[in-house]
């Protein structure tokens, strides 16, 4: 402790003393310092046991590298992919050179050879390539958001019951984020007991320039809750456990969007679970000046402690991302999350092969999809209307 900082707290006990407070509940408000810093020490990834031929259909969104280098860490083989806009196709023989460009999506189905097509094409379009993929007998894994209908979600789990095809989803945020994986590792071992609820702030940059059309309509994204917001479902459902939940209450909104009035750049929703609650905020309101796209925040609330996760900036703070705060009957930790390995692209071709449901419970991303799209159909407006604006 610093000289300043010592005659600034004991000039609070004083204070504090005089009004009749003790020195001890003064103290609880006193820094005591860092937490101790440790590497997580997580479960290490499962090897990958198989080699799957796959292809990617779609490529309207950077998350196809993220969802196709999972699936190759996790033995599969990537074959062929098919997109017609030419610098998508540029970008993605540059990452991946000698894949063969297919003349057509139908090449690609029907090529028995190929066990599992991965999409991120526009969103309106990836539940309808998915029911198309399995009904040619290979599984899919499609980016989020997967569904942007509760008609296509029906549709969807359909097509899944009359095939016995998987339709995965890539809930990266906690997929193929470390210090998610190991949040989930920490919770399902029991560290901070029964949870009780998840709150997860999730802001993200919108770098207006970059964005396509499709970006800016619902109808082609499934607004914010839909899309942003499908990560955190996710979260909350695989956290909490629940096997059933509903939605108590949502709301989006436009604050500093009028050139695209029906885009929601505000949105926020209340979940209840037979696990627990949760709360969710998105946004598109990171700041030019934050060093990355956003400060993504989950809390995760037990019966015996809390989880505090810094995803991928804690600004003023420790340098880089994968940040992960505990505090439980013992005291308080910091882990660094950095080299945590990420499991599911293993898992997931083993579940293809082995037909199984290690990586991802499917009615669980399901249930999530199922969330996020009834809070966007029956979200509130999140201000008021001019004419009843309160002063």
């Amino acid at each position: 402790m610093t000289e300043s900082s010592r005659r600034q707290v004991l000039g609070l006990l004083s204070a504090g003393a005089a009004a009749g407070f003790t020195a001890d509940a003064l103290a609880q408000s006193v820094t005591r310092g860092d937490a101790p810093t440790e590497t997580a020490q997580a479960r290490p990834a499962p090897e990958a046991k198989y080699r799957l031929p796959f292809a990617v259909i779609g490529l309207d969104h950077n998350h196809i590298y993220g969802i196709t280098d999972a699936v190759i860490r996790g033995g599969g083989v990537l074959t062929s992919f098919h997109a017609t806009d030419p610098k998508q196709i540029a970008m993605f023989q540059k990452r991946y050179p000698g894949v063969k460009l297919a003349r057509s999506q139908e090449e690609i189905l029907a090529d028995r050879s190929i066990k599992l097509v991965c999409s991120a094409a526009i969103p309106n379009l990836r539940a309808p390539l998915g029911i198309r993929v399995m009904r040619a007998g290979k599984d899919y894994l499609s980016d989020k958001a997967a569904v942007t209908t509760l008609a296509q979600l029906a549709d969807v789990r359909r097509a899944i019951k009359e095939t016995g095809r998987k339709y995965g989803i890539m809930y990266s945020e906690r997929l193929e984020v470390p210090a998610a994986v190991m949040a989930g590792q920490l919770v399902h071992d029991g560290a901070i007991g029964r949870v009780l609820q998840t709150v997860n702030l999730a802001p993200h940059r919108l770098a207006a320039p970059t964005r396509p059309e499709w970006f800016w309509d619902p109808a082609r994204n499934g607004g914010i809750l839909t899309d942003v917001g499908s990560h955190q479902a996710d979260q909350f459902v695989y956290l909490t456990g629940s096997k059933r939940a509903r939605v108590v209450a949502s709301q989006t909104g436009n604050f500093g969007h009028p050139e695209h009035p029906a885009f929601n750049d505000f949105g926020d929703m209340m979940l209840n679970g037979d696990g627990g609650t949760g709360y969710v905020r998105v946004d598109w309101f990171t700041p030019d000046g934050l060093p990355t796209w956003g400060d993504g925040r989950l809390f995760i609330l037990g019966t015996e402690g809390f989880i505090e996760l810094r995803k991928y900036v804690d600004i003023a703070g420790r340098p880089g991302g994968n940040h992960l705060f505990l505090a439980d009957r013992k005291g308080t930790r910091y882990l660094d999350c950095s080299r945590v390995p990420l499991p599911f692209g293993p898992q997931f071709v083993t579940d293809l092969v082995e037909r199984t449901s290690i990586a991802q419970d499917q009615e669980g991303a399901l249930l999530a999809a199922e969330l996020v799209l009834t809070a966007q159909a029956h979200a509130t407006p999140a201000m008021w209307p001019a004419e009843v604006r309160l002063p």
